[in-house]
């Protein structure tokens, strides 16, 4: 675990691979997103696609900031890492938990909003990647040894 606070960028491009295996193995999979009236509808290729983007370009930062020798905050690190994989572990399992009866409108109301919190939360995960960066760049510059 600590090898992975040390090389974060690590566990970001390993989870690439496993995002566009899902993205192929969805098929011609929707997520529909139903706010008020209107539905939004992403096709899963294309919501895979766009999130290893991401990873791939938060991977590399972590990556350029080692590479430059550069000292990132731990604490930041495993607060990005948590929210990041943890949301998505959390928002997984959430998803199965839906109740397709309509009696359970009510039940399905209120894990909707304990998504859309966990979402938010997910993305204020992401605030801290460019502020772990920017303390980086602040910070001296680790010293080596030899």
């Amino acid at each position: 675990m600590n090898k992975l606070i040390e090389k974060p960028y690590l566990i970001f491009l390993l989870a690439i691979p496993v995002i566009m295996l899902i993205g192929i193995l969805s098929g011609d999979a929707v997520l529909d997103i139903n706010v008020h009236d209107t539905y939004y509808l992403i096709a899963w290729n294309q919501l895979t696609l766009m999130s290893s983007i991401i990873f791939g370009i938060i991977g590399i930062g972590y990556w350029i900031m080692q590479k430059g020798n550069r000292k990132l905050s731990k604490s930041l690190n495993w607060i990005h890492i948590g929210l990041t994989f943890g949301g998505i572990l959390i928002l997984l399992i959430l998803n199965q938990l839906y109740r397709i009866e309509i009696m359970n409108l009510e039940y399905n109301i209120n894990l909707t909003l304990i998504i859309t919190l966990i979402v938010l939360l997910m993305i204020v995960g992401q605030i801290i990647f460019p502020i772990n960066i920017i303390y980086g760049l602040i910070k001296k510059k680790n010293k080596t040894s030899g």
